[in-house]
């Protein structure tokens, strides 16, 4: 082994500068660990200049890690108000672009620089003896070059935005949603500005329920006033829209449970005509326009689509890397009890850190959106929390890396409560569920059938005149 290979200085390796790559690196540079940071982009934060127009739901003061905070004080920057809410420009010029400036930050950033892959030296992953002890070689590509790098460990915070869910609801593409792309947008474009002359007046479906779909949602809301002749479809694949309304008033986060409250009030009024639960199945072309057909038959013609299903991480960088992922997220095995959607549907999690990252590959460690797999509701602030916990245990700091230095926003709601909780409330305004007719909506519109009438008023307003979808189901307003 050469005496570079022997070398107790090689640095950590960091994948991607988001906001947790760079939080990573802050750490780092911290506890004075020698570190690299690879971007494939020509920017910091180069996923979220896709998203600049969006404002988040958290505050500045969930969204700044406390070791760059250490980095940006000595260069005269000033932090923002804690208190407001950002968009993600400004996520990128009030923090990440002045975090890539700070001088100890400048020096590890290396940008432009797309990771092919990850290994160990001198074996493949079939190889056991003597793995532990060979560092990590990450080959990249850089100015139109192949060139490798070692390094002792790996944090990968690559991000998942660059892989965003197909529509198909098989968990692959529909049929004709390659064919047909030119017409399809993912995760969340920006269509009431630079969006504006494709969208405006156009009838446009939404796929999706999280608050990326909820986000553009809103924003077609807000291009329909400009120009009423766009029509806004939403297609959801829930059954019941409870829990993408969100907990309201109840979310520790008011921008984030406001985003709910604002999207119940446009269905409520018919401004957003509601196609539920819709399962894509396939995309064709009707005239000028889409045909959008679901799995029991139902098919619906829009202009445009917007796909916003959620997103899941790129592994291919990491096939040479001994991974233990559940086999339904792709997250690391240990994390997935805590975000698994199927039951989990709180904003938060518990915070967590190494013991659950860390892989069968020592040294190696998935961290910030990539960690999440498939599921949803990561905050910046949990990330933070991840790669302190990881250095610390990269540095051999143990205690650390166990101790929990996070307080999350609570949701308020969960899955396991808030669709009973509102099913609850709705019904109980007009005297409970229906008895007997299950056509009515409650007790006093079944009452008001009974006696002859069309029934209670109870009922939302009927969606907005598209002869082709049903009226978005609702009780008691």
């Amino acid at each position: 082994m050469s005496d570079k290979l022997k070398n107790p200085d090689l640095p950590v390796a960091v994948i991607g500068a988001g906001p947790v790559g760079l939080a990573a690196a802050a750490e780092l540079i911290h506890r004075q660990i020698p570190v690299i940071v690879l971007e494939a982009g020509d920017h910091v934060g180069e996923n979220i200049r896709q998203w600049g127009h969006v404002r988040m739901f958290s505050p500045w003061r969930y969204n700044i890690s406390r070791a760059a905070r250490t980095l940006l004080e000595p260069t005269g920057w000033q932090a923002p108000e804690a208190e407001s809410v950002p968009t993600g420009a400004e996520l990128l010029s009030a923090y990440l672009d002045p975090l890539a400036k700070a001088p100890m930050i400048h020096a590890v950033l290396r940008l432009q620089a797309r990771v092919l892959a990850v290994t160990r030296f001198g074996l493949d992953k079939v190889r056991t003896a003597g793995r532990g002890d060979q560092p990590f070689l990450l080959r990249m590509v850089r100015n139109g070059s192949e060139a490798d790098i070692l390094a002792r460990a790996v944090i990968d915070c690559s991000g998942a935005f660059t892989r965003p869910n197909p529509g198909g609801a098989h968990g692959i593409a529909a049929r004709g949603e390659a064919e047909l792309a030119g017409n399809i947008r993912y995760a969340m474009p920006d269509v009431a500005a630079s969006g504006r002359v494709r969208y405006a007046g156009k009838r446009v479906a939404v796929l999706g329920s999280g608050h990326s779909a909820i986000g553009v949602l809103l924003d077609l809301l807000a291009l329909k006033r400009l120009d009423p002749r766009t029509e806004i479809i939403w297609l959801s694949r829930r059954t019941d829209l409870h829990l993408a309304f969100g907990g309201g008033a109840a979310d520790a986060l008011p921008a984030r449970g406001a985003l709910g409250s604002r999207l119940k009030e446009a269905v409520d009024g018919g401004a957003i005509a509601v196609v539920h639960p819709f399962a894509l199945d396939e995309i064709s072309r009707q005239n000028n326009a889409l045909r959008l057909s679901g799995t029991d038959g139902r098919q619906i013609i829009t202009d445009e689509l917007v796909i916003a299903t959620g997103f899941r991480p790129d592994l291919a960088m990491l096939g040479e890397i001994r991974l233990d992922l559940d086999p339904a997220l792709e997250c690391p095995r240990a994390l997935a009890p805590l975000i698994d959607p199927n039951v989990h549907s709180c904003g938060t999690v518990r915070p967590h850190g190494a013991r659950e990252l860390g892989q069968p590959e020592p040294g190696f460690y998935l961290a910030g959106m990539k960690s999440y797999g498939r599921a949803p509701t990561f905050l910046l602030a949990t990330g933070y929390e991840q790669v302190r916990s990881i250095v610390a245990d990269i540095a051999g700091d143990h205690v650390a890396a166990a101790r929990v230095e996070l307080e999350l926003p609570q949701t308020g709601v969960c899955s396991t409560n808030l669709a009973a909780k509102l099913a609850a409330e709705a019904s109980s305004c007009c005297g409970g569920p229906p008895k007997t007719n299950t056509s009515a909506c409650c007790v006093k519109d079944e009452d008001a059938k009974v006696a002859g009438k069309t029934g209670c008023g109870c009922e939302s307003k009927p969606a907005a005149p598209l002869a082709a979808l049903p009226k978005p189901a609702a009780c008691c307003g």
